[in-house]
């Protein structure tokens, strides 16, 4: 990955516990100045990976006294020398600590820089990186179990097969363009065919694992689309427990996407009222109507709103035929049959075509935590699938790529066109390796590390 000789030429450190008042401070010093920083603040030098009670010492004046833990290079979180400090948890006591050090030829460390060094000294791949971030941000059990699930390397172990795949692919291939006389007899050789309908079938796994993945740690995004009066803005102040939508009998209220963030035990939820669709001469309604087509193209979740009372109709073909377009091939859709109170209906959920339909009351709320259930379950949020792990934006987007240079092949291997086949799989081999880091920009490296905590 990276050269520690020139990481350790610069010494960092950072407090590595939350700012405010604590039982323990925790302050983590990585890079080649470590033992003679130990020495100076110690006053002896630690032996590794033991716990030595000390204290902590500018010159003869005693800043603190507590634990220290040396850990040697290679073996440490970055791949450098480690010395962490752990003392009391007052912010003056850490921040006299903090200046000693730096006194002693440290610097301060940027976000993610000890996180970043671990993935430069070859410690750990980038997806490990960015899990150790996702796992601190986690705001429920199941994102947590998942980040751990990536930090474990779970997600990697599935790039790297994946990836050794494809290179098998790419093998086979080269023989038949060094073999030109023989090329017809490899490329049409079944075994070829039957590990690249494997490796397309991996990417379909892989791609819906991650999207769930990136769902739980980024959050969903839910449009309420349908009618104008069905009920949209209704339902969405019932999802919020509060009035965060103006509700009338008047069609058209809503003009712009409304927005609104709640929390389903943990899990976040970025739901978008939109305006109700409908042909309309009015121009600000019908650009109303365009941000509503947008919104809806983008979500990961539909919930078609109908007024049950006005039909029973369930293919939303013929209830919104101008707006087929929205639904065509959308595996995201459920039907929401709202105003069940005045029909004395009880809720319920269902599935026509394996399309969800739910029955409820936004009104009365009957009903709506079955809604509540059934978008926890959109994402797994309950499932205790073991092969869930926690995924980015940018994970999902490089492995598209990746499987369209790899379906763009397979047509070149129907055509016989070995050399454009054999480059389609080295694009796609590059898309993979920029998930895990093998071949990332630096700019990139940089806007990863950034979001991290300092001290992390």
């Amino acid at each position: 990955m990276g050269d520690s000789t020139f990481l350790d030429s610069d010494t960092i450190v950072a407090i590595a516990t939350p700012p405010g008042q604590g039982g323990i401070g925790v302050i983590r010093v990585s890079g080649g100045l470590v033992s003679n920083i130990a020495q100076s603040l110690l006053g002896f030098s630690p032996k590794p990976r033991y716990a030595h009670f000390a204290e902590f010492k500018l010159n003869s004046d005693v800043l603190d006294h507590g634990l220290a833990l040396f850990f040697p290079k290679p073996h440490s979180f970055t791949g450098e020398n480690v010395l962490e400090l752990q003392g009391h948890g007052g912010p003056v006591v850490l921040h006299q600590l903090i200046e000693t050090i730096i006194t002693f030829g440290a610097r301060l460390a940027r976000p993610g820089e000890f996180s970043e060094r671990a993935f430069l000294n070859g410690k750990i791949d980038l997806v490990q990186a960015e899990a150790i971030a996702d796992l601190i941000d986690s705001n429920s059990q199941q994102a947590a179990q998942s980040a751990v699930k990536s930090l474990s390397g779970e997600f990697s172990k599935k790039i790297h097969r994946l990836t050794e795949d494809i290179t098998a692919l790419r093998t086979f291939v080269e023989a038949a363009i060094d073999f030109p006389d023989e090329d017809i007899e490899f490329l049409a050789d079944e075994k070829l065919q039957q590990k690249l309908d494997s490796v397309l079938a991996q990417f379909e796994k892989i791609i819906t694992d991650a999207h769930q993945g990136r769902l739980l740690r980024e959050g969903m995004t839910i449009a309420l689309a349908g009618k104008p009066n069905a009920g949209k803005s209704s339902l969405l102040n019932a999802l919020s427990g509060q009035t965060s939508a103006i509700v009338t009998d008047i069609p058209g209220t809503t003009r712009d996407i409304v927005r609104e963030h709640i929390l389903l035990d943990g899990l976040a939820v970025h739901v978008l009222d939109t305006a109700g669709l409908r042909a309309s001469q009015d121009p600000i309604e019908q650009e109303g109507i365009r941000r509503a087509e947008t919104a809806i193209s983008q979500a990961d979740q539909i919930l078609l709103v109908v007024d049950a009372n006005e039909t029973d109709q369930t293919d939303p073909h013929v209830l919104l035929p101008e707006f087929s377009h929205l639904w065509r091939q959308n595996k995201h859709l459920t039907l929401i049959q709202n105003k069940i109170d005045r029909l004395e209906k009880t809720p319920a959920l269902h599935h026509i075509n394996s399309m969800a339909v739910i029955r409820l009351s936004a009104k009365t709320g009957e009903g709506v935590d079955i809604l509540r259930q059934h978008l926890k379950q959109c994402v797994g949020y309950e499932d205790r699938r073991e092969d869930i792990f926690i995924a980015r934006t940018r994970h999902l987007n490089a492995l598209k790529k990746a499987q369209d240079f790899v379906k763009q092949g397979a047509q070149q291997l129907a055509d016989r066109q070995a050399e454009l086949f054999a480059e389609d799989l080295r694009l796609a081999q590059q898309f993979l390796g920029e998930i895990t880091g093998e071949f990332t920009a630096d700019d990139l490296l940089g806007e990863i590390f950034s979001t991290f905590c300092i001290g992390k």
